[in-house]
């Protein structure tokens, strides 16, 4: 039945984890230096250990504020809190714990007319301004000290990257114990005086009910961290302040320090023998603590930097959080008391309330108190209709910025089509012109070879008539083969414009073989040429004017200049010069 009961504090605890994380290892996350994952299991497992050795000094304090002594009573405050800081963390804004807890017990001593500590109250809303005074100037200190000794040190960037790494995850590490040093009374606080006494002796060390109450506290923190922190993370990491990874150091670390100073009872015994005023052990705002951090630094940067509109968020959160909390636990414990039946409070009533009625418990809603209760529930009202709205110009103004970008990348996507389209079509243009020079290559190069050929005819006649004896005969044909040959051009001439031709187009070509290899001959170039037009040995012998083994042999040459591996194309080579 009890674990029925603090299933609300275990509510509040994941709550907590989904929120509050952030404000440990949200700037590392947002200056990427640590995964998400791996400042999670680290959060989780140091947030466990804090709570279990010294969250019970905090708990005190918030039991002093106004002790809720009934399970069913510690099960709404803690229910009401839970579902008040679950909602704020939907809209991404990092609430605190403190305040919701503290709201959601106001309006319980309300409720059943319960009084109220105003010291204790007064010193913890006092730590609601303190806490980011002392981070901000925490952080401002730290930072200006850091970089001073980084300008001193002169670390070499790559080890500059892994000192930063290895600080964040130990500074990470101090900040998610003193976070569950200082919060888990916000979780657990209000059962501690509901719950039986009863130990668990672990052999090196006993779990009182009070301890076991912060271990389950603990674990709960423990899986809102990682499940649900993310969102968060990003928020306080980057939403307020673009953080460098020295910097996050310098936050985390700020924050880690005010809290343990807020829930070290050894701290405070050694301050208060110094004759100096005892340091109270309260629960704080771990997230207006590390947003003053940020600030501190935002201001040693420059006030520019920092983007007020998510602080003016954030801080709408903070105001909201008490009250809401405050008025819808008011609300639930009226259903609790009169529907479900259940005792919200035991002992003596507060019988100096002018509020309560003779029995001193409330059965109904007291609607005598308009002068407190009207005007709070007006507030609150009001406060999360304008959280509303802002919600709904922000979804709206990302949902037209979303269009925005689908239209640029639906033009950007049309573009590179047409861009893609274009090159297609230049580069298929470029392919049947290179075709194109290619067979007129081809055809004057079997020009060549027909005209050599005929020539060759011409030769194999001319020692025909060498041997006839009839002069009258031989002149006859000596007279033809004159008007042949001045009906066909010089070879050579044709060989020379031919040449010339390929130069004139290849000249890049020319260039990357002279430069690449200057040992290369002029014949060597020519058959390089020839074989990059993709012309077959049959093709090129009579270009060269030499015989097809000729071509195999001077192939096999150029092979050995050009410093070709067995196995590769010649051909192929060339042709990706």
């Amino acid at each position: 039945m009890i674990l029925i009961y603090i299933s609300s504090g275990l509510f509040l605890g994941w709550s907590l984890g989904a929120n509050d994380a952030a404000n440990v290892f949200g700037s590392a996350v947002g200056a990427r230096m640590i995964t998400f994952r791996r400042a999670a299991i680290i959060a989780s497992l140091f947030v466990i250990l804090g709570a279990v050795v010294q969250g019970s000094g905090t708990s005190e304090t918030l039991a002093r504020l106004s002790e809720v002594n009934a399970l069913a009573g510690a099960f709404t405050v803690s229910l009401c809190a839970g579902l008040t800081v679950y909602f704020m963390t939907r809209y991404g804004l990092p609430v605190s714990t403190t305040q919701s807890i503290v709201g959601a017990i106001i309006g319980w001593s309300l409720f059943t007319g319960t009084p109220t500590d105003y010291g204790v109250l007064g010193t913890i809303v006092g730590t609601w301004v303190s806490g980011p005074l002392l981070g901000m100037a925490f952080s401002a200190l730290l930072f200006l000290l850091l970089r001073w000794s980084l300008h001193k040190a002169r670390i070499h960037v790559i080890k500059l990257d892994a000192y930063i790494r290895l600080s964040l995850v130990m500074v990470g590490a101090f900040g998610a114990y003193s976070l569950g040093a200082n919060n888990i009374a916000n979780v657990m606080g209000v059962f501690v005086g509901t719950v039986p006494e009863i130990q668990v002796d672990l052999g090196f060390f006993v779990l009182d009910s009070t301890r076991m109450l912060f271990l389950l506290g603990g674990l709960a923190i423990a899986v809102g961290i990682y499940t649900y922190s993310q969102k968060v993370m990003k928020t306080v990491g980057n939403g307020i302040l673009d953080l460098s990874p020295e910097a996050a150091i310098v936050v985390v670390l700020a924050q880690a320090l005010v809290l343990f100073v807020f829930s070290s009872t050894s701290l405070s015994q050694f301050i208060s023998s110094l004759g100096l005023p005892r340091i109270p052990m309260v629960p704080i705002s771990s997230t207006q603590v590390v947003v003053g951090s940020v600030l501190g630094i935002g201001i040693i940067k420059g006030a520019r930097e920092i983007k007020f509109r998510a602080l003016g968020s954030i801080a709408l959160g903070w105001v909201t959080t008490p009250v809401a909390a405050g008025v819808l636990t008011y609300v639930a414990l009226f259903f609790v008391q009169n529907v479900f039946d259940l005792k919200v409070y035991t002992g003596p009533a507060f019988t100096d309330s002018p509020v309560l009625p003779s029995n001193g418990v409330r059965h109904y809603l007291d609607l005598s108190m308009p002068g407190l209760l009207l005007p709070v529930l007006v507030l609150t009202g009001a406060l999360l209709a304008l959280m509303l709205w802002q919600r709904k110009k922000r979804i709206k103004a990302e949902e037209e910025l979303a269009r925005v970008q689908d239209r640029d990348d639906s033009s950007r996507k049309a573009i590179n089509g047409l861009e893609v389209s274009a090159l297609q079509l230049e580069n298929n243009l470029l392919t049947q012109k290179l075709e194109a020079k290619r067979r007129e290559y081809i055809n004057i190069a079997l020009s060549i070879s027909a005209q050599k050929e005929f020539i060759q005819g011409l030769a194999s006649r001319i020692e025909e008539l060498r041997g006839l004896p009839e002069a009258e005969e031989r002149d006859r044909q000596l007279a033809e083969l004159s008007a042949t040959l001045r009906q066909k051009l010089s070879i050579s001439g044709e060989m020379e414009a031919f040449y010339a031709q390929i130069d004139q187009i290849h000249k890049d070509f020319r260039l990357k073989l002279n430069s690449s290899f200057p040992g290369l001959t002029e014949q060597d170039k020519r058959l390089a040429i020839l074989l990059r037009l993709n012309l077959s040995t049959k093709e090129i012998a009579p270009l060269l004017g030499i015989s097809a083994k000729s071509v195999e042999i001077a192939r096999y040459r150029l092979r050995k200049r050009l410093d070709i591996s067995q196995g590769n194309s010649l051909t192929q080579f060339i042709q990706n010069l």
